[in-house]
């Protein structure tokens, strides 16, 4: 049986159907959901939904957007799973423009200069979103710091493929081994 308070805590304590609980019997016993008793009612799980809201904030980063940079509508609504879906595609105008010119949040930054987001934050530019006329003027005249992170960045990124490769090297040694 599944108590009130954990159909609340999912978020089903909305998407319910609510019958008269009579002499202890459990009005969602018949039909095999779970019910909880709650001030004299049963209540049933149904199978209406209430949509997954998320906040702007989320919305954007799912986007790949900075938040501060779009409209003020979008900032202050809560925005369901179904109008993200619907955001990703068919973008209004704002949002290409915001993808197409920026300002770009951290990790798009840090992917289009080629260095991790540590390195924006170890050169200092973790604090101001760049456009992408900013960062193409950094990549066609590198600073220091831009090759030095960008350098550091591939040796990373080329250790980790061999950590992977490795790993993989012994994964297939062990299922040989156990397979004999």
């Amino acid at each position: 049986m599944v108590s009130c308070y954990w159909l609340q805590r999912i978020g089903l304590h909305h998407a319910v159907s609510i019958r008269q609980f009579h002499l202890g019997v459990s009005a969602a016993a018949p039909f095999g959901h779970p019910a909880c008793l709650h001030k004299g009612y049963a209540v049933q799980m149904s199978s209406t939904r209430t949509p997954q809201m998320m906040k702007a904030a989320t919305a954007a980063k799912k986007l790949g957007i900075y938040l501060p940079a779009t409209p003020e509508e979008f900032q202050k609504s809560e925005i369901s799973r179904t109008e993200l879906n619907q955001l990703q595609e068919s973008p209004p105008e704002w949002l290409q423009q915001l993808r197409q010119n920026g300002p770009h949040p951290r990790l798009v930054v840090a992917s289009k200069l080629g260095v991790s987001i540590a390195g924006l934050v170890r050169a200092g530019i973790i604090d101001n979103p760049l456009t992408t006329a900013e960062i193409k003027e950094l990549l066609q005249a590198p600073p220091a710091w831009l090759v030095e992170e960008r350098a550091t960045h591939a040796g990373v990124q080329t250790e980790n493929r061999r950590v992977k490769e490795i790993a993989a090297a012994e994964r297939k040694k062990k299922e040989r081994s156990a397979g004999r």
